[in-house]
């Protein structure tokens, strides 16, 4: 705790440096627009939102978008990059738990994303069913969701343990920045997740210096476990992929993608 408030487990993280975001976003661009070009209404909520990269994305193809984050550290640089925040009645982004989405935002909602493996941060059946609930009590009908999260399918039963190494450029003339992403899988289907960043010095002792290294304790959801919970709270779930790029799923694909559209 922090002057009475939980932790901030991402406010170490500069995930805006850390990820290739132009390259990501050419890539996943085309399958983005095809999902929510199916949106009745162009106002939509980026759920775990992080830095507001897709947000400002969907913001260029002419959507009115909420970003919503548990993280205020994240929120804050969101915040900071966006000139024009919004209003009160209409906030560009918004600090919270997304289980508790129905006292975060209004409805009327034309649809919503959910990307980047946020999702496992909501680890109890109960809690992924209330954020599920809770989202579409914020959607017009026929509202599109795109869901993204890691293939835990493939995770889980092939015991892997860590993502590839990202190297960044770093602060300093011949620095590197080196983003690591390490799991540890337990009995009860969590894992205890581990970014952690490095300075990278080649030519100069040490070379390797760490500079932020954090545990979060995350739910591996497999494919059977989610579309239960949508039917539940009224989605339709209308095609599942293998990646953002539209990809067919399969036990081995890299991620578990699925459009839901709500009833």
């Amino acid at each position: 705790m922090e002057n009475g408030k939980p932790e901030d487990a991402y406010g170490q993280i500069q995930y805006r440096g850390l990820i290739a975001w132009p390259e990501r976003l050419r890539r996943e661009a085309p399958f983005i627009e095809r999902v929510l070009g199916t949106a009745p209404i162009k106002k939509v909520l980026d759920l775990g939102c992080g830095t507001g990269e897709h947000s400002r994305f969907l913001r260029s193809l002419g959507f009115g978008v909420t970003g919503v984050d548990a993280s205020e550290a994240q929120i804050q640089a969101a915040s900071e990059v966006d000139s024009d925040e919004g209003d009160a009645s209409d906030p560009r982004y918004v600090q919270g738990d997304l289980a508790s989405l129905v006292a975060l935002v209004p409805d009327g909602y034309g649809g919503a994303i959910c990307l980047g493996n946020t999702l496992p941060h909501l680890r109890e059946l109960d809690v992924l069913q209330r954020f599920f609930t809770g989202l579409a009590s914020r959607l017009v009908s026929g509202a599109p969701f795109l869901l993204q999260l890691l293939n835990y399918d493939r995770i889980l039963d092939r015991g892997e343990r860590t993502f590839p190494l990202a190297l960044r450029p770093g602060v300093a003339e011949g620095e590197e920045t080196i983003f690591m992403r390490l799991m540890t899988p337990k009995p009860d289907g969590t894992l205890i997740f581990t970014p952690a960043t490095l300075r990278y010095r080649p030519g100069l002792e040490p070379p390797l210096e760490l500079i932020s290294a954090q545990n979060v304790q995350l739910r591996g959801w497999r494919r059977s476990e989610l579309e239960g919970p949508l039917r539940a709270a009224g989605f339709e779930v209308r095609e599942t992929f293998g990646s953002m790029t539209g990809l067919p799923w399969s036990p081995e694909a890299s991620d578990l993608v699925l459009w839901a559209t709500k009833a």
